[in-house]
């Protein structure tokens, strides 16, 4: 159950919310969120979710389908830990860090620069701060209160557009998961190793069998 929770990181603001930042979730690191921010796509292409229809063989197929456009060697944002490195090192440090977390503790949650996302320890201390500013919307940064980078997701290249998928990383670069988004109703999960999770629909999970096997809140 915890390593489902740091998958969410990357969801709850993409149905709707902030930005896309794909799902993001903190158990042993903070209440993460379930918070992401997505910019909205006008005329999505209906996704209908047939999970339950499939055979077994059918779901393991589509599951490892999707699995192979997210790690696959053309991927760009699936990153060694020297690439992650590289790419982010700019963002290590939030220069501005007191402002975006008074920005938002104060539930603004965006401005003419970038969109903002709070993520909260019991609900009363804000321990981690979203960013992902406007002119680099496939990067979302998580930052510490004292603006140190904690967590990033990147997605592909046709982010906002479906289908697209995203990529979470911690501060070393090591891969904590990934996510298919066939809409934005329907996400296929992936943990470090490439092994299915689930898939989400709206807020049930199901495994290969076509059980439930989880729920979020805040869809």
């Amino acid at each position: 159950m915890k390593k489902l929770l740091l998958f969410l990181l990357m969801l709850c603001l993409s149905t709707g919310g902030v930005f896309a930042f794909e799902d993001i979730f903190v158990e042993e690191r903070p209440p993460q969120s379930e918070q992401v921010i997505t910019p909205q796509v006008q005329n999505e292409p209906e996704v209908i979710f047939n999970w339950a229809d499939l055979t077994k063989n059918e779901r393991i197929e589509l599951a490892n389908s999707y699995r192979d456009v997210i790690f696959s060697d053309s991927s760009k944002i699936y990153l060694t830990k020297d690439e992650f490195k590289k790419e982010f090192e700019k963002y290590k440090k939030d220069k501005n860090f007191k402002y975006h977390y008074m920005l938002a503790n104060n539930g603004v949650t965006e401005d003419e620069d970038a969109k903002y996302s709070p993520f909260y320890y019991k609900k009363n201390t804000l321990i981690i701060y979203a960013i992902q500013y406007r002119d680099d919307i496939h990067h979302s940064l998580y930052y510490t209160a004292f603006g140190k980078l904690y967590y990033a997701d990147i997605t592909s290249e046709n982010y906002p557009k479906f289908p697209y998928y995203s990529m979470q990383y911690d501060k070393k670069g090591n891969l904590k998961s990934a996510l298919y988004f066939a809409s934005k109703d329907i996400q296929y999960m992936y943990d470090s190793k490439k092994e299915f999770q689930g898939v989400w629909y709206k807020s049930q999970m199901f495994d290969l069998d076509g059980k439930q096997i989880s729920t979020r809140e805040g869809w």
